[in-house]
C-alpha cells in the first residue's frame, strides 16, 4: 500500500523519538488515526478523556522529560478543547507540537459540519509556528519545523490538516521552484553567553554589595550546581520562583523556599532588607515582593532577552543560557569574608521550617491540610515527582513540601488554570515511568477534571515498571482558594451558592476502578496513609477530609489583607468564629515561636 500524509505523519514523529502522543479521536483526524493503527500504535495514542486533558498530559510530559510533547485533536471541538493546554504551555514556556484536524479541503468555506477557522483561533496560543498543510509535499517541513520552533522558543506550536489530505498518497517535496525540503530530525543546541564586559559589569555589582539575594526560576534548572557556587561566593540566600521550586533542594540552610503570596517569611524578609539581587531564569511576575525600588542593585540573567528589565529596574542585563553564563561570572565574582548576612539567612531559615511544622500540626476539623503535606514531606522518596493543581491545597506545596534529593515538581504557572494535576501526573508517569509519583489535587480541581483522568490512570498503568502514581485529594467541599480570596481582597463573606462543592466520595470512584484507596477523616490517620499508599504496588488514592478554614495566610500578610478577613468576619462569613480561631492559631506559632 502506498504511504499516506497520515502515515508519514506518524513515521516522521516516530523518527523525532516521539513514543507517545496524547490525544482523543475524531473524524476529523480519522487518517492520522488509522496510521497509527498500521503502524502497530508507534508512537502510542495515548487517550485521554478530554482533549483538554491530553493537552494539559503533553504539557506535563514536557515539563518532567526535558524534551517536548505532542497532543492531537479532531476539527472544530476537539481542537477548541486543546487550547487552555496549550496556553498552559505558551505561558510556563513549555515546547509542545498540536496536530489537529480540519474539514475537508473539499467542504471548506461551506459551513460544513464542525468547520471553524481554525488559523484565527490558533494564532495567539502558536505565535510561534502555525500552518495548515494543504499539500502532501508541505511535509515534512511543516511538522519538522513545528518540532524544532517548539523546541528552540520553548512554546506550543500547531500543524492544522485537512481530513481528506490525511488519507492522499504522501509525495516528498521536489527539488524544484516553490517547495521546500527537509533536513533529518536532529535536537542542535547551543550555549548562548552573554559579553565579557557585561559579565565583568555584573561581576562588579555582586562584589559591591553587602546583602545579596539570589532568585532563581525554572530557567536556572541545569545551572543547579552553577547557583550553589555563586550563592557560596557571595554569601546570598535563595529564593525560588514556585516553577524553580525543584531547582534547588530545600535541605540546603540558605534556601529560604517559595517567594511571593504563597511563599515563606525568609523569602520575604531576606528580598526586603538585600542591597544586591540576582534573577536567574525567572520571569516571576510580582514585583512587590521583590526588593523595594532603588533599594538594592539588580543584575538579570535569562535566555530570553524579551522577559530581561521587565519585573525590576535591573542594572545589569544578561541574555544567555543560565549555566553558561553563571560559568563565565564565577572566576570574577569574589568570595565575601563576612558572613553574618548568611548566618542571619540561615537562622530564618531554621526557625521558619520549625514554625512550618508547628502549625502543621495544629488541631483542625477534621484534618489540618497542612498536616497532609508536612507529614508526605517526611516520607517522600528522593527520585518522586510532585504535580501540584490550582487551590488552596498550591498553598501547602509550596510551603510545607521539602524538596530534596532528585525530587521534580511543577504546577501550571502563569496561567494558574484548575486541571492540569491529574494529568500532569499522568505525562509525568510516560517521561519516568520507573519513578513515583504525586499529585496534591484540591476537590474542585478533582471534581472539573481529576476524576474522570483516574480512568486514563487505570488504562494505562501496567505499562509502568513503578505503578506508584497517588493522587492525594484535599476534601474540604468548598472552592477554597476563591472563598479565601473574597475574604482577603474583598471583605466579603462566603458565597455558598458559589463556593460549596457537593459532597461525593473519590474514594469509592477511584475503588471501582482497582486504585489502593484510603479515606482519611482523623489527623494521625494521615502518615500511615502515607506510608501505604507509597508503598503500593499500584495507583493510589488519599481522600482526605480537610477543614477549609485553616487560613492560607502569607506571613507578611498586609494590613489591608487582614482587615477585609476580618471585615468579611462581620458581615456574616458562614464560618466566621472558626476561621477566626484557626487563623490565630496559626498565626500564632509564627509570631510567637518560643511559645
Amino acid at each position: 500500500m502506498a504511504e499516506t500524509v497520515g502515515d508519514h505523519v506518524v513515521s516522521r514523529l516516530r523518527e523525532w523519538g516521539v513514543e507517545q502522543v496524547f490525544a482523543y479521536p475524531g473524524d476529523g483526524i480519522n487518517g492520522l488515526v488509522a496510521s497509527f493503527g498500521k503502524a502497530d500504535n508507534k508512537p502510542r495514542f495515548v487517550q485521554a478523556r478530554h482533549e483538554e486533558m491530553a493537552a494539559f498530559q503533553a504539557v506535563g510530559y514536557a515539563k518532567f522529560s526535558g524534551g517536548f510533547g505532542v497532543c492531537m485533536a479532531t476539527s472544530g471541538p476537539g481542537a477548541i478543547h486543546l487550547l487552555n493546554g496549550l496556553y498552559d504551555a505558551k505561558l510556563d514556556h513549555v515546547p509542545v507540537v498540536a496536530i489537529v484536524g480540519q474539514t475537508a479541503r473539499t467542504a471548506m468555506g461551506g459551513s460544513y459540519q464542525q468547520e471553524v477557522d481554525l488559523q484565527p483561533l490558533f494564532k495567539d496560543v502558536a505565535s510561534e509556528y502555525l500552518v495548515e498543510v494543504n499539500v502532501a509535499e508541505q511535509l515534512p517541513n511543516a511538522l519538522d519545523r513545528a518540532i524544532r520552533t517548539a523546541l528552540a522558543e520553548r512554546a506550543p506550536t500547531a500543524v492544522i490538516i485537512p481530513a481528506d489530505l490525511q488519507e492522499t498518497p504522501y509525495t516528498p517535496p521536489q527539488h524544484v521552484f516553490k517547495q521546500m525540503p527537509s533536513s533529518p530530525p536532529s535536537r542542535p543546541r547551543s550555549v548562548i553567553i552573554p559579553p565579557e564586559d557585561e559579565i565583568s559589569h555584573a561581576a562588579e555589582v555582586l562584589n559591591a554589595g553587602e546583602k545579596v539575594s539570589i532568585l532563581i526560576g525554572q530557567g536556572a534548572r541545569n545551572a543547579a550546581e552553577e547557583v550553589k557556587e555563586i550563592a557560596d561566593l557571595t554569601g546570598a540566600g535563595v529564593a525560588k520562583a514556585l516553577l524553580g521550586k525543584d531547582v534547588l533542594p530545600d535541605d540546603l540552610p540558605y534556601v529560604t523556599g517559595a517567594v511571593g503570596l504563597l511563599g515563606t517569611r525568609p523569602s520575604y524578609e531576606m528580598m526586603r532588607d538585600c542591597d544586591t539581587l540576582l534573577i536567574v531564569g525567572s520571569n516571576f511576575p510580582y514585583s512587590q515582593f521583590l526588593p523595594e525600588y532603588g533599594k538594592a542593585r539588580a543584575v538579570q540573567i535569562d535566555l530570553d532577552g524579551s522577559a530581561i528589565g521587565m519585573r525590576y529596574p535591573t542594572e545589569v542585563n544578561l541574555v544567555g543560557e543560565a549555566k553558561g553564563t553563571l560559568r563565565a561570572l564565577l572566576p570574577m565574582v569574589q568570595r565575601k569574608e563576612s558572613r553574618s548576612w548568611r548566618e542571619k539567612i540561615e537562622k530564618n531559615v531554621a526557625d521558619w521550617w520549625e514554625t512550618v511544622a508547628a502549625q502543621a500540626m495544629l488541631d483542625a476539623d477534621p484534618v489540618n491540610p497542612m498536616r497532609v503535606v508536612h507529614e508526605l514531606s517526611e516520607r517522600i522518596p528522593e527520585d518522586a515527582i510532585v504535580t501540584a493543581d490550582s487551590g488552596s491545597s498550591t498553598n501547602w506545596y509550596a510551603r510545607n513540601l521539602k524538596m530534596r534529593g532528585r525530587m521534580r515538581g511543577s504546577l501550571s504557572g502563569g496561567l494558574a488554570t484548575m486541571g492540569p494535576g491529574v494529568p500532569y501526573a499522568i505525562g509525568a508517569k510516560f517521561a519516568h515511568p520507573d519513578r513515583p509519583v504525586i499529585c496534591l489535587e484540591g476537590d474542585g480541581a478533582m471534581q472539573m477534571n481529576g476524576l474522570a483522568e483516574l480512568i486514563t490512570i487505570a488504562r494505562y498503568r501496567e505499562l509502568w515498571s513503578d505503578q506508584r502514581l497517588v493522587v492525594c485529594v484535599f476534601h474540604n467541599n468548598d472552592l477554597n482558594q476563591v472563598t479565601w480570596e473574597l475574604r482577603a481582597m474583598g471583605g466579603a463573606p462566603k458565597f455558598e451558592e458559589s463556593q460549596n462543592l457537593p459532597d461525593i466520595s473519590y474514594a469509592d470512584f477511584a475503588r471501582t476502578l482497582g486504585f489502593d484507596v484510603v479515606a482519611v477523616d482523623a489527623p494521625e490517620q494521615v502518615g500511615p496513609a502515607w506510608d501505604r499508599v507509597l508503598s503500593a504496588d499500584r495507583p493510589s488514592l488519599m481522600d482526605v477530609r480537610c477543614d477549609p478554614e485553616v487560613p492560607p495566610i502569607p506571613p507578611h500578610a498586609t494590613f489591608e489583607q487582614m482587615k477585609s478577613a476580618a471585615e468579611s468576619v462581620v458581615k456574616g462569613d458562614p464560618n466566621a468564629w472558626h476561621l477566626m480561631w484557626q487563623g490565630l492559631k496559626t498565626k500564632a506559632e509564627e509570631l510567637l515561636p518560643n511559645r
